[in-house]
C-alpha cells in the first residue's frame, strides 16, 4: 500500500482528525458493489487529490442530529400551537376563512358565557386536537375541486406526485418517474377537459382579448374594432369593451382607501377614548412635520383627493388618447369566442392579436396600458437583469456556504476558534445555520421576480405567476442548488479549480455532489419540515388579523377585510417543490440516505395544503390548472440534470466504463417530453370546438331566454368604473336584415388609407 492511499485509510479511522461525513461514507461503502475498486477519494493516476480530499470536511452525524432536533421540535411547536389556537373562538375567522366567504359557517361554536366567546372551554376537543389531519385526507377530489377549484387541487397533487415519485433509482427510477409523469399529465388533462366541459357559465368562455389594433384614419379604437368583428365574425360577435389606460386613476382610488383606513382607525380610537382626540404629524408615515388632529387632517385629505379622483375620471371617459388599441370582445357563443381566440385573423400577424380573456379576476390591468411594441423589448431587458441577478446573487450563497466548512471559518476568522470549537456550537454552526441563512436570503427573492414579470407586460395575474415561477425554479436551480454544490467546494480549492482543465470541472461538480448530502438534509428539515409546519400556524396572518380587529374594525364588513385568507402561492412554492423533486432525482442513487427526508416532506406538506385549501385559502382567480405543462417541463429539466451530474460523478470513481451506458437516460428522457407535449399540452391552451359547441347547445336547451349581453355587461370593465356609466358600442340588431355594417369609415381618394386595406394598417 502506497504512501497516499495509508494516509487517507488514516483520515478516516481517526476521528479526533477528521469525521468523515455520512454522504461520503454512504459512498465508501457501497450502496451497490460493482467489481472494480472504489477509491475513498477521487484520484488522478493513482494518486490521490489533495483538493478533493480537504473538501471531505462535511457535517458530521451528530451536526445533522443537532439540526433535526432544533428543526422538528420546531415542527412540533408550530403543530401543536396551531392545534391549540385553531380551537379558539376568536381565532376562528384566521384559521377558518374560507366557510366564513362561502357563507357556510357564520359564527364560532360556543359552549355559553362570555369567556366562551374567546376561549374554548370544552376540553374534550383538546384531546382530538389532530383530527385536522384525517379531516384534510377525507374529502374526495372531486368535491375538492367543487369547494376549492382546479387550481388549488391541481397545486396539492403536485405534493402527492413528490411522495410517490421518490421509490425507486436509476433505470427503475427513470422509467417509473416517465410512468408517474405521464399518468399525472393523463389525469391533469382528462381533469382539466372535465372541469372546463362541467363548469358553470363565466364571461371567459365567450371573451377574447384583443392587442395591437391598428390605428384608422376615420374610426375610434371602439368604432374599428366593432366594425371588424361585425365584417369577419357576423354570425358570432356580441359586443366589446375597449381598455382604458385608468392606471393613474386606480392609484389615486388605492390611495384614497388607504386614506380612509387610517380615517377609520383615528375615530375608532376617539370614540374609545373621547377625553384624548388623536393627533398625527402631516409628514412622511407621520414621523415628522406639524402635528394636527387626525381626523380633521384625514378628512381634508380624503375630501382633496375626490376631487382630484373625479377629475381623472372624467379625463380618461372623454379623452381619446385614454383608450388603447386593445379590446375584450364577447361573442355569442363559445364555438364564435374559441374559433376567434385560436385563428389568426388577417394576412399581417402582427396586428388584431387575439387570445383567451383571462377570467375577471385573473386580469392584470396596469400592463393592459402598454404598447403592445414595447413587450419584445421589455422582456428582453429584463432577461438580462435576471442574467446578472442569478450571477451576482451567488456571492451570498458562497458565503452560505461557507458557514458549513468550521476550517475556512477558523482561517478568515482565527478569533473565534475558541468559540467555534466547543461541542454544541460546532455543531450548531455545521448543522442548522447554512440552511436557515439561505432561507433568509431567499425570503426577499420573489417579490423581486414579481416585479420583473410586471415589467415585462403579461395581462393576468395567472401568467404573471407562471412567468415568475420560472425565473424562479432557474434562481434555485443555479444558486441554490448548483451553486450550494460548486461555491461550497470552490471556496475550499479555489487555486486548483481555476487552474484545472475544463473537461475536470464536471469531475469536480460531481464528486461535490455526495458531500453536500448533510447540507441539503439540513436545509430540507429548515425549509420543509420547519417551514410547512409555520405554514399551517399562519402566525403572520394570526397577528394581523388580530391587531386589525383590535383597531380597525368597527363593523361586519369591515372584520371581513381584515380577514385575509391568502391564496397557494404558485410563483415560489412550485419552483421550492421543484427543488425537493430535483434533490431526490439526484439523491436516489449517489445517497440515498436523503430520500427519507424528502418523502417525510412531501407526505407532509400534501397533508398540510390539503388542509389549506379546503379551510383557508380562497384563489383570487381559476385558469383550470394551465400551469401543469410548466410543472411537467421543470420535473423533466430536473431528471435530466441528475442523469448528466450521475455521468459526471462516476467519471470521478473509476467507473467510466458505466458513462456510456447512462448516455442514453437523458435522451430518453427528452424523447419521453416531447412525446408528452405532443399528447396533452394542447388541450392546456386550446379549448375543443366540440366540447364548445356541446356546451352552447346544452345551454340554449335548458336556459333559451338567456341574455347574454346582460351578463356580460360590466364583466370587463375596469375595477375602477364598476356601477359607473362607459359609452357601450351600439350592438347591430341580429333581427335585421340588412347586410351592411354601418361605418364612419369613408372611401375617398385622397384618404391615406382606403376602406379596403385600413384594417390591415399597422404601426
Amino acid at each position: 500500500m502506497d504512501r497516499n492511499r495509508r494516509r487517507a485509510l488514516e483520515l478516516v479511522t481517526s476521528s479526533t482528525r477528521r469525521k468523515e461525513s455520512s454522504a461520503c461514507f454512504a459512498w465508501s461503502v457501497g450502496l451497490f458493489r460493482p467489481r472494480w475498486r472504489i477509491p475513498l477519494f477521487p484520484t488522478r493516476n493513482g494518486q490521490e487529490d489533495p483538493p478533493y480530499a480537504e473538501a471531505s470536511r462535511m457535517a458530521s452525524l451528530q451536526d445533522i442530529s443537532v439540526s433535526a432536533a432544533i428543526n422538528i421540535l420546531s415542527a412540533i411547536a408550530f403543530l401543536v400551537a396551531f392545534a391549540i389556537l385553531r380551537l379558539q373562538p376568536v381565532n376562528d375567522r384566521v384559521y377558518f376563512p374560507k366557510w366564513y366567504l362561502k357563507g357556510i359557517r357564520g359564527s364560532p361554536t360556543r359552549s355559553g358565557g362570555f369567556v366562551s366567546t374567546f376561549v374554548n372551554l370544552d376540553f374534550r376537543t383538546y384531546i382530538r386536537f389532530l383530527n385536522w389531519m384525517p379531516a384534510a385526507l377525507r374529502m374526495p377530489e372531486p368535491e375538492l375541486i367543487d369547494h376549492a377549484g382546479l387550481d388549488s387541487a391541481a397545486y396539492i397533487r403536485i405534493y402527492l406526485l413528490g411522495f410517490w415519485a421518490h421509490l425507486v433509482m436509476a433505470y427503475v427510477f427513470t422509467f417509473w418517474t416517465f410512468y408517474i409523469l405521464y399518468r399525472e399529465y393523463k389525469i391533469m388533462t382528462s381533469m382539466r377537459l372535465q372541469f372546463l366541459a362541467s363548469e358553470g357559465r363565466r364571461p371567459d368562455q365567450f371573451t377574447v382579448l384583443v392587442r395591437n389594433v391598428p390605428p384608422d384614419p376615420d374610426e375610434s379604437v371602439s368604432e374599428h374594432v366593432e366594425h371588424f368583428f361585425c365584417v369577419n365574425h357576423p354570425d358570432y360577435y356580441l359586443t366589446h369593451q375597449v381598455v382604458y389606460n385608468a392606471n393613474k386613476l386606480a392609484k389615486l382610488v388605492e390611495k384614497k382607501k388607504s386614506l380612509q383606513n387610517w380615517y377609520i382607525y383615528y375615530q375608532n380610537k376617539y370614540e374609545r377614548n373621547p377625553s384624548n382626540k388623536p393627533t398625527t404629524k402631516t409628514g412622511f408615515w407621520g414621523l415628522w412635520g406639524t402635528r394636527v388632529d387626525a381626523i380633521d387632517y384625514y378628512a381634508a385629505e380624503i375630501e382633496k383627493l375626490t376631487d382630484e379622483e373625479q377629475a381623472e375620471r372624467e379625463r380618461v371617459i372623454s379623452d381619446p388618447k385614454a383608450i388603447i388599441p386593445a379590446a375584450f370582445v364577447s361573442f355569442k357563443s363559445r364555438w364564435g369566442a374559441a374559433v376567434c381566440a385560436q385563428t389568426q385573423q388577417t394576412s399581417n400577424p402582427t396586428i388584431w392579436l387575439t387570445e383567451w380573456a383571462p377570467e375577471p379576476r385573473d386580469v392584470y390591468w396596469d400592463n393592459l396600458a402598454i404598447p403592445y411594441v414595447e413587450l419584445t423589448i421589455r422582456r428582453l431587458l429584463m432577461a438580462v437583469a435576471l442574467f446578472f441577478l442569478t450571477f451576482f446573487f451567488m456571492i451570498p450563497i458562497a458565503f452560505v456556504q461557507s458557514l458549513a466548512n468550521i476550517e475556512g471559518i477558523e482561517k478568515v476568522l482565527p478569533f473565534l476558534k475558541p468559540i467555534i470549537e466547543r461541542k454544541g456550537t460546532k455543531s450548531l454552526i455545521q448543522g442548522f445555520l447554512p440552511g436557515i441563512a439561505l432561507k433568509i436570503f431567499l425570503i426577499f427573492l420573489p417579490t423581486i421576480l414579481m416585479t420583473m414579470s410586471k415589467i415585462e407586460g403579461f395581462a393576468s395575474l395567472s401568467s404573471l405567476e407562471r412567468r415568475s415561477a420560472g425565473k424562479y425554479h432557474l434562481f434555485v436551480l443555479v444558486n441554490v442548488f448548483l451553486g450550494s454544490i460548486i461555491t461550497g467546494t470552490a471556496f475550499q480549492q479555489l487555486k486548483s479549480f481555476l487552474h484545472q482543465a475544463p473537461t475536470e470541472i464536471p469531475k469536480t461538480v460531481g464528486v461535490s455532489i455526495p458531500m453536500k448530502a448533510t447540507f441539503f438534509i439540513t436545509y430540507i428539515m429548515v425549509d420543509g419540515w420547519a417551514g410547512i409546519a409555520a405554514e399551517i400556524l399562519r402566525l403572520v396572518p394570526l397577528v394581523m388579523f388580530h391587531l386589525k380587529n383590535t383597531f380597525l374594525v368597527k363593523t361586519e364588513k369591515d372584520r371581513e377585510q381584515a380577514m385575509d385568507p391568502g391564496c397557494l402561492g404558485f410563483a415560489t412554492s412550485e419552483p421550492r417543490i421543484q427543488l425537493y423533486f430535483l434533490l431526490g432525482f439526484v439523491y436516489s442513487v449517489i445517497t440515498p440516505v436523503l430520500l427519507p427526508f424528502i418523502i417525510v416532506f412531501f407526505a407532509f406538506a400534501y397533508m398540510v395544503f390539503r388542509h389549506q385549501v379546503i379551510n383557508v385559502y380562497n384563489q383570487k382567480y381559476e385558469s383550470g390548472a394551465a400551469f401543469w405543462p410548466d410543472v411537467q417541463r421543470r420535473l423533466i429539466i430536473g431528471m435530466v440534470i441528475s442523469q448528466l451530474l450521475l455521468m459526471g460523478l462516476m467519471s470521478t470513481k473509476d467507473a467510466e466504463i458505466l458513462t456510456p451506458f447512462l448516455i442514453v437516460l437523458p435522451i430518453l428522457t427528452v424523447w419521453f417530453h416531447m412525446f408528452c407535449k405532443g399528447r396533452f399540452e394542447s388541450a392546456f391552451v386550446k379549448f375543443p370546438l366540440q366540447d364548445a359547441m356541446v356546451k352552447d347547445t346544452l345551454e340554449r336547451a335548458t336556459e333559451p331566454n338567456l341574455n347574454l349581453k346582460a351578463y356580460l355587461h360590466e364583466a370587463y370593465v375596469h375595477p375602477v368604473f364598476k356601477g359607473g356609466e362607459l359609452e357601450k358600442p351600439a350592438v347591430i340588431d341580429e333581427e335585421e336584415n340588412n347586410p351592411l355594417v354601418p361605418t364612419k369609415r369613408t372611401s375617398r381618394r385622397s384618404s391615406k388609407y382606403g376602406s379596403d386595406v385600413s384594417s390591415e394598417a399597422g404601426i
